[in-house]
């Protein structure tokens, strides 16, 4: 795994265990970090958001931690292709820790993935703001064992 994947796997598993008290399925969506796309959406241009660990709504994020509750899986890397009112494309890395022989002693694996987002509706908390309620891994070489090639997530609301 390169240095700078790395370091950001390890930035987002802290930020996950953090969020822990805020996020509580394995599956859910996450905080999106690390760099200049990765924004929180101030007011929104219409087009549906991602909602993090945090609750916050974030357009085109670089990263995303796809285990609120322990950090095992995030989103690194992310070059979205695109973001429109139906759905959104981006090609990445998912970075899963095996766990082997258990969570913290565990090593992440990285598989290039494609990521993503349809099915937006408006949102609870803020219903004047359309989020994304699916997100799509497609793994590209290899997945973690017992992942289909295709794997899907409802993301919260």
């Amino acid at each position: 795994m390169g240095r700078h994947t790395m370091r950001t796997a390890v930035a987002l598993c802290a930020a996950g265990l953090l969020a822990a008290g805020v996020g509580t399925a394995s599956a859910a969506p996450a905080a999106s970090h690390g760099n200049a796309s990765a924004h929180a959406v101030k007011r929104t241009d219409g087009r549906p958001v991602l909602v993090d660990c945090l609750w916050k709504p974030r357009q085109r994020p670089g990263a995303f931690i796809l285990a609120c509750g322990d950090g095992n899986s995030v989103l690194s890397a992310l070059h979205w292709s695109q973001w429109n009112d139906r759905s959104a494309t981006a090609r990445g890395f998912n970075l899963v820790n095996d766990c082997k022989p258990n969570c913290a002693a565990g090593r992440f694996h990285e598989y290039p993935v494609i990521v993503r987002l349809d099915s937006p509706e408006p949102w609870k908390k803020r219903p004047e703001v359309r989020h994304f309620t699916r997100l799509s891994l497609e793994f590209l070489a290899g997945q973690p064992e017992g992942y289909p090639q295709v794997q899907t997530y409802p993301l919260w609301d």
